[in-house]
């Protein structure tokens, strides 16, 4: 479940990814004007194409920064977790003496 983050980061961008990517090509007619929809149809191709490479641009440069957004989280994340862990110790130690301490004041 890891991967949840992502696909919900990337899930807005995607139908704009789609709707760029599927060209609307001129319909033909009839056999006559091919000739003359070739050409329209070949630009339109090259232009959904330069679509599709910008569109992938921008999210492969959002992606890049959800990534360095998710390593600068983990570093925070990790730093958190040893204070946790020294703190606990800490806290064990002192319990440990406590309890030594008050077995100690008992027996005398």
């Amino acid at each position: 479940m890891a991967w949840l983050p992502t696909v919900k980061a990337i899930l807005p961008y995607l139908t704009q990814i789609v709707t760029t990517a599927i060209p609307v090509l001129t319909k033909k007619t009839d056999k006559g004007e091919a000739e003359k929809i070739i050409p329209n149809q070949i630009s339109e191709l090259q232009e959904a194409a330069t679509l599709n490479a910008e569109s992938l641009k921008i999210l492969a440069s959002q992606f890049q920064q959800f990534i360095s957004d998710i390593d600068t989280g983990s570093v925070k994340i990790e730093k958190e977790i040893k204070a946790v862990k020294r703190l606990s110790i800490i806290a064990i130690v002192i319990s440990v003496i406590a309890i030594i301490l008050s077995i100690a004041s008992w027996l005398h």
